[in-house]
Parts: C-alpha cells; structure tokens; sequence
C-alpha cells in the first residue's frame, strides 16, 4: 500500500479493551525503535484498549535478561536473538514469538577516519566508491599485515545480531576471515561513538543514530550501510514472551495494531520532523537533526559532506511482516559461523507468528495476507 502524504491515524471503530493489566515492553535507544515510541507518543496503544509501559534498556544483553526473567513482556528485539534465546545460549533458555517486524534496514557500517586513510592510501581506485567494496577493506588489511600493526577492532551491538551476520557477510564476500583477519568485540549501540573516538575500535557496525553521531563528532565515515548489504533486510522484531502471547493473545494483537498504524504514519514524510522529535526523547544526548536523518532516508556519509538519500527505514506495513523465510535465513548464518551446531526442527516456525501479525493487521482495518517476501541473499559457502 502506499501511505497518504499525511497519513492521518483514525481511532478504530470500537475499541477493544482486553484488559487494564499493563504490558511492559522494553527497547534499545535507537532510530528504529520508532514504531514503539511513536504509538505510545500517538495514544495507538490506548486506542487499541491496551496498556503498554515502554522501558528503555541501555544493552541488547540487558533487555534479553529482563525478559527472560519476566521483568518485562517483551519488546523491540534484534533478529536472531528469538533463536538464541530459545537455545539458551549465554542465558536462561526462553520462548519467544516474534508477532511483527518493526521495520526494515537502519544499519550503518561506520569506519574511523583514520581508517578510511589507510584504506584510501591502500587502494585509492576503491576507497572512494560507496559503498565500499570490502576488496578495498582487504587491500588495507593486506597493508597493515605487511608493516606488522595489529588486526583492526570492529565492533557490533551483540553476538546474536543482523549486525554481525551482516558484516561478517560483506567481509566474507571479500576474502576477509571474521576470525583472524579482523579483531570483532560486542559494544553497546550508544557507546559505539564513544569507542571510536576514544581508538578502542576501528570501526562498528550498528543502527542509526548512533553511525550518524559518529560523523556528527567527525570521528568516522559511513562506507556503507546494511541496505548496501541486503535490500530490504528484516532488521528489529516486536517479540512477546510466549506464555504473555498463550496468556493475553488479544492484547499482544491490540499491541500489532497499534505498532502497524504507528509505521504508517512514519511512512508519510509530513511526518518526520515530528517522528523525530519524538524519537530523540528518548536519546536526549543525540542532536534532534542527526535523529531526523535515517528517518528522512538520508545520511551524512562524512565529516562536512552533504546529505545523501539512501535506502533506508521502512516502517510501512508490509515491513513488519515476520517472515519465517527470514528467521531461516539468520538461523543459518548461525549454523555457518559455528554459533549453533544444529537448528532443532519447527523453532522458526514456533517463534515467527505471521498469524498474530494478521490478528493485529485486520484490528487495525489493514490488509491481511503476506506481502510479497524480500529476498534473501546468497548464503556463502
């Protein structure tokens, strides 16, 4: 579908209440956490009759143990952290039903300038391209091994992550080892600027705002971003502890409902200016115009440069689908990298719920059946 110009969000017909009990759902503060911030900011969840209460969480580590530990409900949720979480790897094993995307893209690969330098310097006829051809990355690494430096440090946001997944695709489709050519640490989202500027990384992969902030200090460059990598990728997830969804099916759909009208009104560009000003309450530290780039599609690639459209944020409904197909895809980039030995049969079908997505779809007067799937990329051998 395509959103009006305005998008305006009508209250449904008969609301619905399930019940006063309040949801706790918790989120990272990050761009695209904006669905969630927008419709409690709109009164969506309250015209769906249900009570949500929005906890932000510094750590993608920290959300996964209040939510395994019952603190909260659910919340905004990184793509394959359902798949760990039913594992049980590095915490208590829990289920999760992933009931709607929160959107698609939003990802930046952030490289410090000194960096880019030494990139530039190692393969001038590639460093200039964006994005960057990881073979240019490769001419740097091979340098750096020649004059005896150590392997660079990237970072990503945590070890069960897209932005892992991604990165170690585009370094792997350029020769580069993930494990021996490159030093990867985890860093949480709003401190990845903080350890670029400060050297103990070299580079980051992470969500917006956080490598806009980067070159907003003038302590990196955008090389890339995760669209460059897999257009139209799923990126956040809206996940519910499964005994809340077996519990409350209704309100966990009021929740769909109000998180989809929520990405139709971000969809209108009237509205962006808003949307960020909502969105930066809750990153007080990031300047209000930084915030408004990724949700106007547009990015400061460099220090001093001008702004530049990219594929980026989507919240439309057809976005937030919870495509199984997808949740395959990164189960196995986790079998490819040795983060799991075995994927056990049904999990992706037990925690992608397309059908809650449906329920909340059609409370909120929407079109029900499955948007067409977004491809996947090639897995590498």
């Amino acid at each position: 579908m395509t959103p009006s110009e305005t998008a305006p969000i009508e209250a449904p017909a008969v609301l619905a209440p399930a019940t006063q009990q309040t949801l706790h759902l918790g989120f990272v503060p990050l761009t695209d956490a904006a669905p969630l911030l927008v419709a409690e900011a709109l009164g969506l969840f309250r015209r769906h009759g249900v009570s949500v209460a929005l906890n932000r969480v510094g750590a993608w580590s920290a959300l996964r143990d209040h939510i395994a530990l019952g603190h909260l409900d659910g919340g905004q949720m990184l793509s394959p952290m359902p798949i760990a979480a039913a594992l049980g790897l590095s915490f208590l094993p829990t289920r999760l039903a992933a009931v709607a995307a929160l959107g698609r893209h939003g990802n930046t690969i952030t490289f410090s300038t000194q960096l880019v330098r030494e990139i530039t310097d190692a393969a001038p006829a590639l460093a200039a391209r964006r994005p960057l051809p990881a073979a240019a990355f490769a001419e740097a690494l091979a340098a750096r091994r020649a004059k005896g430096l150590p392997r660079p440090t990237l970072a990503v946001v945590f070890a069960f992550s897209s932005h892992n997944y991604l990165l170690r695709h585009w370094l792997a489709a350029g020769g580069i080892d993930p494990e021996r050519d490159v030093t990867l640490v985890v860093v949480p989202p709003p401190l990845v600027p903080t350890e670029l500027a400060e050297g103990r990384i070299d580079g980051f992969c992470a969500g917006e705002p956080w490598g806009s902030q980067a070159v907003a200090l003038r302590h990196g460059e955008i090389v890339l971003t995760s669209a460059d990598l897999w257009l139209n990728h799923p990126e956040k997830l809206l996940t519910f502890r499964s005994a809340c969804l077996a519990a409350a099916p209704e309100r966990v759909a009021a929740c769909v409902a109000a998180v989809l009208e929520a990405g139709l009104w971000l969809s209108a560009p009237a509205n962006t200016a808003e949307a960020a000003r909502i969105v930066h309450h809750a990153m007080p530290d990031v300047p209000e115009p930084v915030v408004a780039l990724a949700l106007g599609r547009r990015l400061v690639l460099a220090p001093d440069a001008p702004p530049t459209p990219v594929q980026g944020l989507q919240f439309h409904p057809e976005a937030t689908y919870p495509h199984p197909e997808h949740g395959a895809w990164w189960a196995r980039q986790m079998l490819r990298w040795g983060h799991i030995d075995a994927l056990p049969p049904d999990l992706i079908a037990s925690i992608w719920r397309p059908d809650i997505w449906q329920h909340g779809a059609a409370r909120a007067g929407l079109p029900t059946h499955p948007p067409a799937l977004p491809p996947c990329p090639g897995d590498l051998a």
